[in-house]
């Protein structure tokens, strides 16, 4: 089993959409928390952890990341999706847009509705 942590910078918008779009996918276990002090989750050790991949929402995420998180990441691969803060929680696009950036790194094809 994957594990994967989508982080965004409230886990208001972006990453809670994408913990819940691959929450059922076959092979991955999701998490997702926030850069920010004030996230719904907040991003802290025992997360950055847990994951084996990270995957980050924009630039500024992997950046502030790795640099409160440098002992932790060890070998572990950070992702970044380039997923600006424009959508709605489930928004269509958004998740749209998850599963196509998501394509490299999904264990398999989820099952059909």
């Amino acid at each position: 089993m994957r594990r994967y942590l989508f982080v965004c910078s409230q886990n208001k918008l972006r990453s809670p959409t994408a913990e819940q779009v691959f929450a059922d996918w076959p092979g991955l276990s999701v998490l997702s928390a926030g850069t920010n002090n004030d996230a719904v989750t907040t991003l802290d050790t025992e997360l950055v952890e847990w994951a084996d991949s990270i995957f980050v929402m924009e630039r500024t995420h992997r950046n502030k990341l790795q640099k409160k998180f440098r002992k932790q990441l060890g070998g572990k691969r950070i992702i970044c999706l380039d997923i600006p803060d424009e959508y709605n929680f489930m928004e269509d696009a958004l998740v749209d847009l998850l599963k196509d950036k998501m394509q490299p790194w999904l264990p398999m094809v989820p099952p059909e509705d």
